[in-house]
């Protein structure tokens, strides 16, 4: 369980590969007064990601690190965490894994949203394989991180519905909304503010 620290944010890194459409939900969210967090870094493996775009338009530091050695790249990130006293991970769409090594040096301080009912359909292709399987519902879930690919404690979960003639690309964009609805929540859950 992460304490809060009265009324100070906590500072915030989110990991992001791609758009960055989960980070940007999260940006907003940050603003709120309630919101316990702040994000102060964005960190990607991608030096194309869109989602870096977000560091500029809203004046957060981003840094881009190559995973081609990943034991050096975590060891470059976490030096980069310390320096600015990060004490929460959101993984936003991030597609490196995290060694264990990582994850122990911020044990139980890394959230990832992953889009399906965990633990159903961990890993990639989620939306193909619920419809492939014929699921009624899919959706998406907020975990804690460990060391097992999407296996840590589930915070929170948010159902959606597969329809008849539901495609990947159709079903990927009806969760992604929830998406950014659903970690901000995570959030306040973790942080326990009503």
């Amino acid at each position: 369980m992460v304490k809060s620290t009265g009324f100070k944010k906590i500072k915030t890194a989110v990991f992001i590969s791609g758009t960055g459409s989960n980070l940007k939900s999260l940006i907003k969210f940050s603003k709120l007064k309630k919101s316990p967090i702040s994000i102060k870094l964005i960190i990607s493996d991608n030096l194309y990601a869109k989602g870096l775009n977000f560091g500029n338009i809203f004046k957060i530091k981003k840094k881009i690190f190559n995973f081609n050695d990943r034991r050096s790249a975590e060891k470059r990130i976490i030096s980069q965490l310390k320096k600015n006293e990060i004490k929460l991970i959101c993984l936003a769409g991030f597609m490196k894994i995290l060694s264990r090594y990582f994850i122990e040096n911020f044990n139980g301080k890394i959230l990832n949203i992953h889009p399906s009912l965990l633990p159903k359909y961990k890993g990639l292709n989620t939306h193909k394989r619920a419809i492939l399987k014929k699921e009624k519902f899919s959706g998406c879930t907020v975990h804690f991180v460990t060391s097992k690919l999407d296996s840590g404690k589930i915070i929170i979960q948010k159902k959606v519905k597969i329809n008849k003639n539901e495609t990947e690309k159709s079903l990927a964009k009806k969760i992604l909304i929830e998406e950014h609805k659903l970690y901000p929540k995570a959030i306040m859950n973790i942080f326990s503010i009503p």
